[in-house]
């Protein structure tokens, strides 16, 4: 028998939290985030973290674990994840893996492994190239020539996941898009039910300019001030998440405050967009619409789910 895992993913701001809490107490389940960011300290307010008082008893894993400083990846969320389910099951517990980064999540389920690449200064060239806009979008030229596949599928600004893919072509010679495909076609390593919350476009879209107008209140912008005076670089990892990222931009001089928050709004909104891409590739999702059923409804089909599948005891 494959260990058990429960998964509760879907796109930002559709109520993945609250859900996660009640379904961690019918389960006597402990939470691991899959949430790129969430893994660092002093990044409460643009993340959405949840907070001690909400955890209440439910005990949760890869929150507060690094400093912005140090880079997060899917390799290391892997490493980190294998070890909470670990020390979860030694206490006869369910894990129960919840956020919306679904490469994260694939990586574990499938036990995909991550070559590493030589550091021999060719990373950091690319690096130094993509400080600049010109320099950036020669980079993204780049990889649709050697890899056409990775170009389509990586956001043009996703800096990051475009100086990965050329780096693994530099070194292996092939592309990271044929390495890709031939893991995922592993099969998984769990006993697992990998639920996808959703709700209507409206619903969803109203949700993340509702939820950045509260971060703005509460104050996203004074968190961003203080990362930066404690020596953050707009380079870094940390600050390439959704919120940072603009308002980094403002403290620069470089936009307004206004269309700082406007940009966020608006590139959250795609952002959640291109996860419901991801999800819907996905073979192995069970879609729950917030819109259709309520979530004490969403619930007790998971709990039915669960059951079914022998991941929880059936009494």
């Amino acid at each position: 028998m494959y260990p058990p895992l429960i998964i509760l993913s879907g796109p930002t701001s559709v109520g993945k939290t609250r859900l996660s809490l009640r379904l961690a107490k019918a389960t006597g389940g402990e939470i691991i985030s899959a949430d790129s960011m969430q893994v660092y300290r002093g990044m409460d307010i643009g993340t959405a973290k949840i907070t001690k008082e909400e955890m209440g008893d439910v005990p949760h894993h890869l929150i507060d674990c690094l400093d912005p400083k140090e880079s997060f990846n899917v390799s290391l969320f892997k490493d980190l994840a294998e070890q909470a389910i670990t020390d979860i099951r030694s206490r006869n517990r369910i894990p129960i893996v919840v956020g919306g980064t679904g490469f994260y999540i694939q990586a574990l389920l499938k036990g995909i492994t991550f070559s590493e690449e030589e550091e021999d200064g060719y990373r950091l060239q690319l690096e130094q190239k993509g400080l600049s806009e010109e320099g950036a979008a020669e980079l993204f030229d780049e990889l649709k020539r050697i890899d056409p596949d990775s170009a389509a599928a990586i956001p043009r600004q996703n800096l990051k996941r475009v100086i990965r893919a050329l780096t693994f072509h530099h070194y292996h010679g092939y592309p990271i898009s044929e390495h890709n495909r031939t893991e995922k076609e592993k099969e998984p390593k769990y006993n697992f039910a990998y639920f996808v919350l959703t709700t209507d476009r409206d619903t969803l879209y109203d949700n993340i300019n509702r939820r950045v107008d509260q971060m703005m209140a509460d104050g996203l912008l004074k968190e961003v001030k203080t990362l930066k005076e404690d020596g953050l670089q707009k380079t870094d990892v940390s600050m390439q998440g959704l919120g940072y990222k603009q308002l980094f931009a403002y403290l620069d001089g470089e936009i307004t405050l206004p269309e700082a928050v406007t940009r966020i709004k608006t590139e959250t909104r795609h952002f959640a967009k291109r996860q419901l891409t991801w999800f819907r590739r996905e073979k192995d999702c069970i879609f729950f619409d917030k819109s259709i059923q309520n979530e004490d409804e969403i619930l007790a089909d998971m709990i039915r789910i669960l059951k079914e599948r022998r991941i929880i005891p059936l009494e």
